[in-house]
């Protein structure tokens, strides 16, 4: 079973065909198929392909099924004694993926 390790907007996933997975949030339309470039390592057929920095000619095709935010975080800051509190709320951004192919040319 063949699989990568891609870097997709400055983080780093291992992907296998067939899979979904959440990323960060790519600024490109839903049903819109994507290619990464940055492949890091690339196992196939028992051989593994490691990069300096990436693998020559090696890409990842992807498809993206939908955009979502995350559940709502809360961030509290304190400093005892000096009457400073504040709290605030984040949402994440995100793109669910779907591996379409590894391939290397």
């Amino acid at each position: 079973m063949s699989f990568a390790v891609v870097e997709i907007a400055g983080k780093q996933f291992q992907v296998r065909e067939q899979e979904e997975l959440e990323v960060p949030k790519l600024h490109n339309e839903v049903g819109e198929s994507v290619v990464f470039d940055r492949v890091l390592l690339l196992s196939e057929d028992g051989e593994t392909h490691v990069g300096m920095p990436t693998v020559e000619k090696a890409k990842v095709a992807a498809s993206i099924l939908q955009h979502g935010r995350y559940k709502k975080i809360t961030v509290f800051k304190k400093k005892r004694r000096k009457d400073y509190k504040k709290t605030v709320g984040h949402r994440q951004d995100y793109s669910v993926i779907k591996i379409d192919s590894i391939s290397v040319e």
